[in-house]
């Protein structure tokens, strides 16, 4: 990492060392979210974000995002835990709190195409990305010197299906060592194992170059030329066992027509990719993203 981007993550720890957020998932019923304020109120806290869903008011799925700000709240934040510890009981909830200073450690999957690594590349200098990639893998050197010019490790791990245990092997050495908190597929190019994505639950983010569940799979731009189809998209998703079907958590679309042959979808498609892979990421790093089943709440 390059001095320019450790003081620029230093400033925004030093800001935020006060502040913190809740995400609750749990069965709806009255009274969860005075008692989840008056906890935060009796805790000194001030309540700055606050956002809340039911899937329905009659026994459905309660979500709640609450961002909050609270003195000393590094020192205190085992006894905020413990503390929390029988409402939550209570309620039945699955829940967390994330303590916005510590800045998550991300790891970058590409292969040969740069143009979704370069975009988050890109966010992260500028400020609007706040994580510490910690390292891009990738199974080409491509874009070796596009990574390492920023002071980001690079490792090029040759992959293909025969060697795939042996490559998930070093991954997971090189994503220890570095204490990874979220992998990103800036179309990786290659597929994970179930025993790989299962170590990894909700941690790796995939950018899919159709807009799904339309042309899952290889060439979409290609099917898509093929079908004479009108509109073309993008779509991320948390990756799970079962190819390209994980939780959606963003998609866009762009408009085409018979003028445009599968280049031409192609050019207009990574664009809309960039933009859909970066939102998502960003959405995941300041925690707005509750999973339910195979779908996904974004606050």
């Amino acid at each position: 990492m390059n001095s320019y981007m450790q003081d620029r993550i230093k400033g925004f720890t030093e800001k935020n060392e006060n502040k913190a957020r809740f995400l609750i998932k749990c069965p709806d019923q009255p009274g969860i979210v005075s008692t989840v304020s008056e906890f935060l109120f009796k805790q000194g806290a001030n309540i700055v974000e606050s956002d809340q869903y039911t899937m329905d008011p009659e026994g459905g799925q309660f979500f709640m995002r609450i961002e909050f700000e609270c003195p000393n709240l590094m020192k205190n934040a085992n006894k905020i835990e413990k503390d929390f510890q029988p409402i939550a009981e209570e309620f039945h909830m699955d829940w967390r709190i994330m303590y916005v200073s510590q800045l998550k450690n991300v790891a970058i999957f590409v292969s040969k195409e740069p143009h979704c690594l370069l975009e988050l590349l890109w966010e992260y200098q500028s400020g609007d990305l706040m994580a510490n990639i910690a390292l891009v893998i990738s199974n080409h050197d491509t874009c070796r010197e596009m990574v390492e010019s920023l002071g980001i490790p690079f490792y090029h791990i040759p992959a293909n299906k025969d060697i795939r245990q042996e490559v998930e092997e070093k991954q997971k050495q090189l994503l220890k060592e570095y204490e990874v908190d979220l992998i990103v597929l800036a179309r990786y190019m290659q597929i994970l194992t179930d025993d790989f994505v299962k170590n990894f639950k909700n941690q790796i983010i995939n950018i899919h170059h159709s807009f799904l569940p339309a042309f899952i799979g290889a060439k979409p731009y290609e099917r898509a030329y093929a079908r004479g189809v009108k509109m073309i998209g993008a779509t991320s998703h948390y990756v799970t066992g079962d190819l390209d079907e994980g939780p959606i958590i963003e998609q866009n679309i762009g408009r085409v027509d018979h003028r445009d042959n599968a280049s031409d979808m192609k050019k207009i498609g990574q664009s809309i990719e960039r933009s859909v892979l970066a939102s998502a990421v960003k959405w995941h790093l300041e925690d707005r993203i509750i999973v339910h089943e195979n779908k996904t709440i974004v606050f």
